[in-house]
């Protein structure tokens, strides 16, 4: 019999009156039951949130610290328990899985130290003119306010790291909605958060259903908002709270340029593998996977039945083996939405060069070139282990077509010349521009966002703690300077 997993209540273990399933999209198999917050137990979240958030703001420092640093400490002492979860309820390749704990555990000892060191005041004189005469000026930040944040299924356990401990550090009260297709991992954190010495009504974890989304995107209690998923309901978000700060991480379509000072037989196999390997891990489905390969056409030739070998290298099958690169997507919708892209693509006229084959849920990695600017694949995230390559002439061709997207979250390019890096830098239209490797890079201390529609704001522990609070300043006068 599998337990029902109780949700978190204002820091208190709780059960509602519904439950539903998380099952496994690699075979189907009953991983979970979840209890549903009732709208009376939402409420009563929000409530605490909003009640205890003037306490929170004053907790010590040391005690959100050690409240991290415990999580943390856990996330290790747990990682093969919880790396499991997350590959069976996510689909996700367990070296993958065991990854992402990994980052999470990186995640809270980052907020841990940040919580340390967070606020301590910055001293301004005014005496410069005259009439500041015997004024000081501190500045300190304090929170806006209670956060709701959403979080998405592709990184079940470190995408929920990334809305409650910045939060947790920075003295300001969370509400956390896990994805419903993936709350386990979430609630894992729950499990650990409880297990230290932060108020109650500082944090709570609610795997409510997307459709009750709306009440508590409008409730004013909450006036800051994180969000990571896709661009139509993150901006439906943006659009229906004006007043409110939403801080919104959209995803992209990551192009990595492949230049022609990168031609040796060693340079063009490290991308080819790079770009393989990060076009299908989490089978895709990341917002900073390789979707667009722009290869200059003095390696293109070279660079191309490379990235088709990679490709065809990349071990397929049970998220719960060791060996497997690439599992299934989220669920069986998913992986029909990627096949009829690609196939939408080959009807006007692209190159399959290896893949296109569905089965269930899963998608074979795929390689296309020749595809026409207008499709869907072109122009949209795919989120799933498709790429397509595209051959121009020189560096500015190259980054023209990077640039050629309503989305601008990172890039890679492959180079070596300094001074060619410098310029990608100033000309990518991106949050993030990676050299000598893939977009999807990312070091969860970094800030990390977009530009265009990849989003609003920057995520990052000590970045997002900045956007959950605001500068208040502090006029001391009659100062002996």
């Amino acid at each position: 019999m599998t337990s029902t997993h109780a949700f978190w209540l204002a820091g208190r273990q709780a059960h509602g009156e519904d439950t539903f399933d998380v099952t496994s999209p690699w075979d189907g198999r009953l991983v979970g039951k979840v209890s549903v917050p009732t709208d009376a137990q939402v409420e009563e979240a929000v409530a605490a949130a909003y009640a205890v958030r003037d306490e929170f703001a004053a907790t010590p420092a040391h005690v959100r610290a050690a409240a991290l640093d415990h999580v943390s400490r856990r996330l290790v002492e747990r990682t093969e328990e919880i790396a499991q979860l997350i590959s069976a309820e996510n689909g996700k390749p367990i070296k993958w899985a065991r990854g992402e704990v990994g980052r999470a555990v990186s995640v809270f000892r980052f907020a841990a130290e940040e919580a340390r060191r967070f606020n301590g005041g910055e001293a301004q004189r005014l005496d410069t003119d005259a009439g500041g005469q015997g004024r000081l000026a501190l500045t300190r930040r304090f929170p806006k306010g209670v956060v709701l944040g959403i979080a998405p299924f592709n990184f079940p356990l470190n995408l929920c790291a990334h809305k409650i401990a910045p939060a947790i550090a920075a003295g300001v009260p969370i509400i956390l909605k896990p994805a419903p297709a993936t709350p386990l991992s979430g609630l894992i954190i729950g499990d650990l958060l409880a297990e230290s010495e932060l108020p109650a009504g500082a944090w709570s974890v609610l795997p409510v259903a997307n459709d009750h989304m709306p009440a508590l995107v409008q409730d004013e209690r909450l006036p800051v908002i994180s969000f990571t998923g896709s661009e139509k309901v993150g901006y439906a978000i943006m659009d229906s709270v004006p007043r409110k700060h939403c801080t919104l991480e959209l995803g992209g379509n990551g192009a990595a340029v492949v230049l022609g000072d990168y031609s040796s037989d060693a340079d063009l196999d490290w991308a080819a593998t790079r770009i393989a390997t990060f076009s299908n891990y989490q089978g895709g489905q990341s917002c900073i996977s390789v979707q667009r390969v722009i290869a200059d056409a003095a390696v293109y030739d070279r660079l191309l039945p490379r990235i088709v070998a990679a490709v065809e290298a990349q071990v397929t099958g049970d998220p719960s083996d060791a060996k497997t690169d690439v599992g299934p997507l989220v669920s069986e919708a998913a992986a029909q939405r990627v096949e009829s892209w690609v196939q939408e693509a080959v009807d006007a006229g692209a190159t399959l060069l290896t893949g296109g084959k569905r089965d269930g849920a899963s998608y074979a990695p795929t390689v296309l070139t020749d595809v026409p600017v207008d499709v869907t694949i072109s122009c949209e995230e795919v989120f799933g282990p498709v790429l397509t390559v595209t051959k121009v002439d020189g560096e500015a061709a190259a980054f023209a077509a990077a640039n050629d997207s309503k989305y601008g979250l990172q890039a890679g390019v492959f180079t070596h010349d300094v001074q060619v890096a410098f310029r990608a830098h100033r000309a990518l239209e991106v949050g993030g521009v990676v050299i000598g490797d893939v977009p999807s890079y990312r070091a969860d201390q970094m800030p990390y966002g977009g530009a265009k529609q990849s989003g609003v704001g920057r995520e990052g522990v000590k970045f997002a703690m900045d956007d959950y609070t605001y500068e208040r300043v502090l006029v001391l006068t009659g100062l002996a300077l």
